[in-house]
């Protein structure tokens, strides 16, 4: 086995890894490092020759014309070029006016099935061919030609009316020197814009300034990543001195050269060039298309990226034609219908060359004037056969399938079961053609902020000095069953929204006795680093995190009120006692730290330093003198297995002198030079030392409603839920607590355990001698010990296991140095060739599909996809994603059906999907409830519609043994025309769209009725045979009793009826009872609707074939209408009728036989369920009534919560700068004073 890495080089669980779009400087760069790494001391080295680094990138302010050089010009074809810069538009529709009519016809004549009917139609209008008259086939196939294009062209307006309506949007644009309102259709590159509060950002955007000090701006990201909390954004600081009015935006006229454009949303570089000097710009200096902006009254920024080109865009993925397993299947059912077709066809061909030069030349009175060949009669009679058995492939199967396929999405919209009435958001289908896949689940891969969370943390519970607080309880302190929320209406500055059952540690705080409590809450509303707004009276907070706003709001409601803060104070209100604090210094939360600390001087003089972080690094810096460190621990253990994310809060006095001699070494760190987060954190760490215990805050992230009982009943329907985020690690494992996705009982592996395994594997398969290709044995378990097993690994992992990013560096590497690709040695676990890289993407599939849940986390929005591309290439399984956000679109899309999050602020997701509601909990029923049912329903109509026309079109097959092979019909023209129009349509179409087994309430409660969707079972190769052989003996039966009938009958009136064409009647009479008789027997869920389908159906035909036998419309078409009075001359004799029933009987007798003995012997779970449907629907009637909320089992173990910390930093180098801080004139009073002064506060950020 390969020997463990050193901790330096493995991968960082906090970071996101890189992305396919990463530039080539990035990567040169590490992979650099990487050569050092791997250069042998002392070996000298051949001199490299540096490449400049190339930037290709450019955008000049205010210069339109400079875009469309010919320098940025790209070819498009042949000699046509077009600038490389994209227009603002965008642009999802397929068709235009001029387009739709050839494109839809071009792709509907790619599906086989248009192709060979229209060559049919070819086929029949060649008079020494055809057997049947052309309109049998012209209509059929303009109808279904028709109402696909039909379809087509109402998807692509709902497409138009969606992008014309972003497309029209209004943004204000520096255009001749003044701001006019413009579409952004008509925003170019290198305009610079004028944005509003609450307007959406237009394209990738350079902040320039805005109406906050220094250029600070707020965006909301709800659209890119799903998050409520806002992120700022800064200007650069020479623009944002030299940029605030119209004239001097006017005249800006700097170079900004960065990367190309790419997918990456944490990423960006560049530099602006402007009067000779050159400043450097990032991400936090970029607002991206698809944020919107907030807490800004007004800002300028100048267009970088715009339309394709933008991020929000580039992350889309590529969008890919889906298509359902039935389709599939049904494609190649259909082409082996047309290898029988030809077989049979050419079997009679022969047959009738062979009658022809034995039998047909020799009978003179079967002579037709033509002197042809027996081979050319052969060959004739050979498409002749194929146009008389083309019903065998019906093209009204393909309308059919469409019609359901529409009926069913409706339903999915009616749905009152899926409508989200909080937000007015029905269930959408977005699309009409994946319907029976949702009945073929195996694999969910879900986002998690936005879809299984809601993103909003209510503070729920604390520990104080030793004490639990949050449970239902009186002001008395007696713990109550249910208890009511606490009344703020003593708090005038409360947030009326903030919800918490604990009246007694409201009564301690408001009694002012518990000064543990004070001291608590103090801590809150003064360790943070919220920004504070004044809103018509009311006081809004922004927070870097919705923890940190969710601990502040806790303080504020229960009296300790963050009012305002400057870059050296911060001003809080205590039980209505406004005091102010000298802030002298902000010790920032990062992901290696878990914590952040305040120190303040107080207004008596004392400096004391309030810390709040994680249990695990809090416990490790606390003062050995610490009181109710032990029942501390036990409540952070209650509230872990309660899944809530907890935060310890601890304080430490600090001597003037002791704080001097610390701030000497701060101020130091501060200005270090090299590797100075470093230096600081262990100045960080001399001070958080022997701290005291206060307590700790337990916060829940709100799930949505129902997900746990979701996932579980999922779970049951063995589909396995795989959760792929951009969080940390911790949240993500807390979440998949919190959501019964991981269990106490699971054992859990993470990304070091599974890259050994895999190593392992991959060693054991080197040193094995090559099995033959013929033998494929089973992969051996990777996971041997009985239980559980879950698997938690992040994207740096990922990229190692896969081979992701060391293949890119390596090709990058090789390329710059010249050098050919060099053999790996096989100890260092890289792999040989490709295909060993393939078995190491195999060997991880089957290790994640072993366990019971997977949790991929800091994954970017590549990966997702990668990882959804990967289960379908090497499972063959149907897969689902879901999320909300435009980081989850790569997966929507990658994934066979894409659903989408609704309701959100973020509408990206949804634009992406093939199916969109309003909460994750709907997802239950979509699969087993409207899934199912689709699923079944298609399985049914597919198999009847097959053995209807085997059963129909066979019978000619053996007409023509008796006709000479003659390429005679067996029935009438227009029987054959209307047959699957008219007389068999309705009532297959309504089983296929209304039936069911059972009904939805027992489709949830019974999950395992899912199981045959996912195997495939109720429409295969051996489910098409039975139909084919069913067809075959009912079209036997269906010929030869009425033949064997016909052969020596005597009518009631001496007349004998044995003509061709009593003989066709008869046929089609028998047939039109049988197939409307047989779909009768298959369907499981009677209407009024389905018994008007079957008998219409019946009566219908017989209408229709009186009408067309009638004697008065011979007179008007002779040479169409040639069956007079057929029909009521065979259907007057009851030995007709006997045949008739005579023939039906014995179709139905086997079919109804066969179904007895397989639903009383070897009933399926759905035969048994719907043979108990009566009293399961009584039991949940009875437990309906009798149902309890449910009591909270907490977990038997205890573990670790995630921190209750934002996944990025804070705003504390904003604070500490001043940077965010509005300026202020001076004022003659102090400090407090001065803040007192202004009725709006304008100390505070805006």
């Amino acid at each position: 086995m390969s020997q463990r890495r050193p901790a330096s080089m493995r991968p960082d669980d906090e970071e996101m890894p890189y992305s396919d779009d990463e530039t080539d400087d990035e990567l040169e760069v590490s992979s650099e490092e990487e050569e050092e790494e791997e250069e042998a001391p002392g070996v000298p080295q051949p001199p490299v020759e540096a490449k400049p680094s190339e930037i290709g990138w450019k955008v000049k302010a205010n210069d339109r014309p400079y875009h469309h050089l010919p320098e940025f010009e790209k070819k498009v074809f042949l000699c046509i070029k077009k600038s490389r810069y994209s227009g603002n538009a965008i642009k999802t529709y397929k068709y235009n006016a001029l387009t739709f009519l050839p494109l839809n016809l071009y792709e509907q004549f790619k599906r086989v099935a248009n192709l060979y009917f229209l060559a049919l139609l070819i086929l029949q209008i060649i008079p020494d061919i055809t057997t049947l008259p052309w309109y049998t086939t012209l209509i059929p196939l303009v109808v279904v030609l028709g109402i696909t294009a039909i379809k087509d062209l109402v998807d692509d307006l709902a497409r138009h009316r969606m992008d014309k309506e972003i497309n029209n949007r209004k943004s204000e644009v520096l255009l001749d020197g003044r701001f006019q309102e413009t579409k952004w259709r008509n925003i170019e590159v290198g305009d610079v814009v004028r944005l509003k509060k609450n307007d959406f950002i237009p394209a990738d955007i350079l902040l320039l300034s805005s109406s906050n000090p220094n250029s600070l701006c707020y965006v909301e990201t709800a659209e890119l990543d799903g998050e409520t909390n806002l992120k700022f954004k800064m200007g650069p600081k020479v623009t944002d001195e030299r940029m605030q009015e119209e004239r001097q935006l006017a005249g800006f006229n700097a170079l900004i050269e960065c990367e190309e454009p790419n997918n990456r949303l944490d990423k960006f570089m560049g530099t602006m060039t402007w009067d000779g000097e050159r400043y450097p710009l990032d991400l936090d200096n970029m607002m991206l298309r698809g944020c919107t902006l907030r807490n800004t009254e007004v800002c300028h920024a100048l267009v970088i990226f715009a339309g394709a080109d933008t991020k929000i865009m580039r992350n889309g993925g590529k969008t890919r034609f889906k298509r359902t397993k039935i389709d599939e299947l049904m494609n190649y059912m259909v082409y082996t219908i047309f290898a029988v077709l030809i077989l049979m066809a050419a079997g009679l061909a022969i047959g009738h060359s062979y009658w022809y030069s034995e039998i047909g030349e020799h009978a003179w009175y079967l002579f037709d004037g033509e002197y042809k060949s027996a081979a050319y009669r052969g060959f004739l009679s050979f498409w002749g056969y194929i146009i008389v058995l083309n019903t065998m492939v019906p093209i009204s199967l393909y309308v059919s399938v469409e019609v359901i396929r529409l009926g069913q999405s409706k339903f999915i919209n009616w749905d009152l079961q899926m409508y989200y009435a909080e937000k007015d958001t029905p269930a959408k289908a977005r699309t009409t053609t994946l319907n029976e896949q949702l009945g073929q689940i195996e694999y969910i891969f879900s986002d998690k902020t936005g879809t299984l969370t809601q993103n909003i943390m209510q503070f729920k519970k604390c520990t104080i000095a030793g004490r639990s607080y949050g449970a239902p309880t009186t002001a008395e302190g007696v713990t109550l069953d249910r208890g009511r929320p606490v009344d703020w209406s003593w708090n005038r500055l409360a947030d009326k929204k903030f919800e918490f059952m604990d009246h007694s540690l409201v009564a301690v705080v408001r009694s002012g006795k518990d000064k543990d409590a004070s001291e608590f809450f103090k801590l809150l509303s003064l360790c943070h680093t919220v920004m504070v707004e004044h809103k018509n009276g009311e006081v809004v907070y922004q927070a870097a995190s919705p923890d940190e706003g969710a601990l502040v709001t806790a303080a504020r409601n229960f009296g300790y009120v963050f009012l305002s803060r400057t870059q050296d104070t911060i001003t809080i209100k205590e039980m209505d006692q406004e005091t102010t604090y000298e802030m002298l210094a902000l010790l920032d939360f990062n992901s290696d730290r878990k914590r952040m600390s305040i120190i303040l001087k107080f207004p008596d003089g004392r400096i004391r330093l309030y810390c709040k972080g994680a249990d695990t690094v809090i416990y490790e810096r606390l003062s050995p003198n610490t009181r109710h460190k032990e029942t501390s621990q036990t409540a952070l253990d209650i509230f872990a297995n309660e899944t809530l994310r907890t935060l310890c809060l601890c304080y430490k006095d600090i001597s003037a002198s002791e704080f001097q001699a610390w701030s000497r070494k701060h101020k130091e760190a501060q200005v270090s030079m090299s590797d100075r987060d470093a230096a600081l954190d262990q100045v960080y760490e001399e001070i958080e030392s022997n701290l005291m215990m206060i307590g700790a805050t337990a916060i829940e992230d709100k799930l949505q409603d129902g997900v746990p009982e979701t996932i579980a009943l999922l779970a049951k329907a063995d589909i396995k839920i795989w959760v792929l985020t951009g969080d940390k690690k911790e949240t993500a494992e807390n979440i998949g607590y919190a959501c019964s996705l991981l269990t106490d009982d699971m054992d859990i592996h993470y990304g070091e355990d599974v890259n050994e395994k895999l190593t392992l594997r991959q060693a054991n398969r080197r040193n094995q001698p090559p099995a033959p290709r013929l033998k494929k044995k089973a992969p051996e378990p990777f996971f041997t010990k009985p239980g559980k097993n879950a698997l938690i690994i992040t994207g740096g992992w990922l990229n190692e296991i896969l081979y992701e990013k060391k293949k890119k560096r390596r090709r990058l590497r090789l390329r710059r140095l010249g050098k050919r690709t060099v053999p790996n040695n096989p100890a260092d676990g890289q792999p040989n060739n490709d295909l060993e890289k393939e078995m190491r993407q195999v060997d991880f599939v089957d290790m994640a599909c072993e366990c019971e849940a997977v949790i991929c986390c800091r994954v970017t929005p590549k990966q997702k996809g990668n990882v959804v591309s990967l289960v379908k290439k090497y499972k063959k399984a149907v897969t689902l994603s879901i999320g909300d956000g435009a980081n989850d679109v790569n997966m929507i899309k990658t994934a066979d059906i894409g659903v989408g999050i609704s309701g959100q602020e973020g509408m990206q997701a949804v634009m992406s999907s093939d199916y969109a509601f309003a909460q994750f909990r709907y997802l239950e029923r979509l699969l087993l409830v409207h899934g199912r049912w689709s699923y079944i329903r298609m399985c049914k109509f597919l198999r009847f519609f097959f053995f209807k026309n085997f059963a129909f079109t066979l019978v000619h097959f053996w007409y023509s043994f008796f006709s000479g092979y003659s390429g005679q019909v067996a029935y009438e023209d227009w029987f054959i025309t209307l047959y699957n129009l008219c007389y068999s349509s309705l009532p297959v179409l309504l089983v296929g769209l209304l039936d069911q087994d059972v009904n939805d309430k027992l489709s949830l409660k019974f999950p395992k009725l899912y199981l045959p969707g996912q195997t495939g079972s109720m429409f295969n190769y051996k489910n098409f045979f039975i139909s084919l052989f069913h067809g075959i003996f009912v079209s036997l039966i269906i010929f030869f009793i009425p033949y064997g009938a016909f052969l020596q009958t005597m009518g009631q009136d001496g007349e004998a009826p044995s003509d061709y064409q009593s003989f066709a009647v008869v046929l089609a009479s028998s047939l039109i009872f049988t197939v409307n008789l047989q779909i009768s027997l298959d369907t499981s869920y009677w209407t009024f609707v389905n018994c008007f389908a079957v008998l219409g159906s019946i009566a219908i035909y017989f209408g229709i074939l009186f009408d067309i036998h009638s004697a008065g419309i011979h007179v008007i078409f002779p040479s169409i209408f040639t069956f007079t009075g057929v029909a009521s001359n065979s259907l007057r004799q009851p030995y007709l009728w006997l045949t008739i029933i005579l023939t039906v009987g014995i179709s139905l007798l086997p079919v109804i036989c066969i179904q007895f003995l397989h639903k009383t012997i070897w009933p399926s779970v759905g035969d048994k369920v719907h043979r108990n449907r009566k009293r399961y629907e009584m039991e949940m009637l009875q437990d309906e009534k009798k149902k309890k909320p449910p009591v909270f089992q907490r977990g038997q173990r205890s573990r670790r919560s995630a921190y209750a910390f934002s996944h990025s930093r804070g705003y504390a180098d904003l604070i500490s700068s001043g940077r965010s801080i509005r300026r202020r004139a001076p004022a003659q009073g102090g400090a407090q004073d001065s803040i007192r002064e202004f009725p709006q506060r304008e100390a505070e950020n805006i």
